[in-house]
């Protein structure tokens, strides 16, 4: 019988705690079952899902491979089609490679977990494919109206696309991310004060206090980072008792998933999150 191999495909990777919450799930659930980070830059995943073996079940993909992915499968979900990315793929007995999106209920679920409180606006700072993700999560919680803070329009072109393409239709608004529209214009001033949410997917190094102060009227922060941590707009949200669902939050849940699509088996959500928070705490005293 061969022993399954999995693991999460990135650049960069050593970072990720992905490995710690799956072998973690999978001492529990008495798996035999390995799971290690390896880098594979842009441009190259075609050629390493190519020579894996039949051993291996399943991938765990990060930045900058998730939309890279999309050509290389048989079979693709809807929430993947939706968000234009895979962040999880599946390798079948047969040889058939399934392409999906854990991020999307993952998101939605780590936000559940935090607040219960109704969701009508937001504001997603950044444009890339963990902002799809998230916006498409807002958009299935009940959220009607986005705002997409991003550097450049065009870069978040694919982004913007996908989330108007969402049943629900949410209005969707691209503003300026230095120069933060969503609290200028006509009619944007009064909504920006009852904006419920902020999502941030950009790095703490461009949270300013400018953009942190610009986002202190949201009683949710949802920040997507959980190293380092807490970031300028955690910390925000800490200070003030605010909500906050943190990037531990988004990790655990959408990794759950994940590993019951690997291995067909209930995941044992606590036990990952627990391995996650002990791996960052020794990071931080380290």
């Amino acid at each position: 019988m061969l022993t399954r191999r999995c693991g999460v495909l990135g650049d960069p990777v050593a970072h990720s705690l992905s490995p710690v919450l799956h072998r973690a799930a999978y001492a529990v659930l008495g798996l035999d079952w390995s799971y290690d980070a390896h880098r594979v830059p842009a441009g190259g995943l075609a050629s390493y899902v190519a020579g894996l073996g039949p051993e291996w079940r399943g991938l765990s993909l990060t930045m900058p491979l998730k939309r890279e992915a999309l050509p290389l499968v048989d079979r693709l979900t809807d929430r993947a089609r939706l968000a234009g990315a895979v962040n999880t793929l599946v390798l079948e007995d047969d040889g058939t490679r399934t392409g999906d999106n854990t991020d999307l209920p993952g998101a939605a679920a780590a936000i559940r977990e935090r607040t219960t409180t109704p969701l009508a606006s937001a504001v997603v700072l950044g444009g890339g494919a963990t902002a799809t993700s998230v916006g498409l999560a807002l958009a299935d919680l009940g959220v009607t109206s986005i705002f997409l803070a991003v550097r450049e329009e065009a870069r978040a072109a694919e982004t913007l696309a996908a989330l108007r393409a969402h049943p629900a239709a949410p209005r969707v608004t691209v503003t300026d991310l230095a120069g933060r529209q969503w609290s200028l214009g006509p009619d944007l001033g009064a909504e920006r004060a009852t904006v419920d949410v902020v999502v941030s997917t950009i790095p703490a190094s461009a949270q300013t206090s400018d953009l942190v102060a610009s986002c202190a009227a949201a009683p949710v922060v949802f920040e997507v980072l959980y190293d380092p941590w807490p970031t300028p707009l955690a910390a925000s949200a800490l200070e003030s008792g605010r909500t906050l669902v943190g990037g531990l939050d988004l990790l655990v849940h959408q990794a759950a998933l994940q590993l019951e699509l690997f291995t067909g088996m209930p995941a044992p959500l606590a036990v990952m999150r627990d391995a996650g928070e002990r791996a960052l705490a020794a990071r931080r005293t380290g």
